[in-house]
């Protein structure tokens, strides 16, 4: 299986919130991954998770080029789109919230836009990590609020949110899509 994490490259992007699927397969490959090395486009590395190989990608190629980046993977391993799953930020979704879904539309996402034109196929499993719609007072566009850094309050639950997150990883693995689905896409209680 092929994790796809979805972020722009470089130290000032690297906590900003369109950056969330990055954050997520960092901390899946913590503890398991010496170094990501450069390849496909991006920063790669293999491991084990819950018992089975996976491959964790985060493209280099910015958010609107991630298909490149994810097409040059699934090409060299020969896996078709239902054994990737993409991480990504999602603004219509509170702030730690997740959901988890089998294809679909881009959403408006760019990098999701990116990955089904390259793939030639939307079949694959998106991970949604919620960051939240910018507060009605926020000064800037929402392309602005995504390359901000969380915000402090959000600092302190963002541990938690990328632990919740790589459960849901590592129960799509070892119980499946549908299972993950039914036990990642609950609503929390606030």
């Amino acid at each position: 299986m092929l994790l796809v994490g979805l972020g722009n490259p470089g130290p000032h992007n690297a906590t900003t919130r369109h950056n969330a699927g990055f954050m997520v397969i960092d901390a899946l490959a913590s503890g398991r991954v010496a170094a990501f090395r450069a390849r496909f486009d991006g920063e790669f590395a293999e491991c084990e998770l819950e018992g089975e190989p996976v491959g964790l990608l985060k493209p280099a190629t910015f958010m609107n080029e991630s298909g490149r980046s994810v097409r040059a993977a699934t090409s060299f391993f020969q896996l078709e789109p239902a054994r990737v799953l993409v991480v990504h930020d999602e603004l219509d979704l509170p702030f730690g919230e997740l959901r988890l879904k089998q294809g679909g539309g881009d959403g408006g996402h760019r990098g999701l836009r990116s990955i089904s034109a390259q793939l030639q196929d939307p079949g694959y499993l998106r991970l949604r990590f919620g960051i939240g719609r910018p507060p009605l007072d926020f000064g800037g566009s929402v392309a602005d609020f995504v390359l901000q850094a969380f915000a402090l309050e959000e600092r302190s639950e963002l541990a938690s949110a990328l632990d919740r997150a790589s459960e849901a990883v590592r129960v799509v693995i070892t119980d499946g899509p549908d299972r993950a689905m039914n036990r990642t896409n609950q609503r929390m209680v606030r």
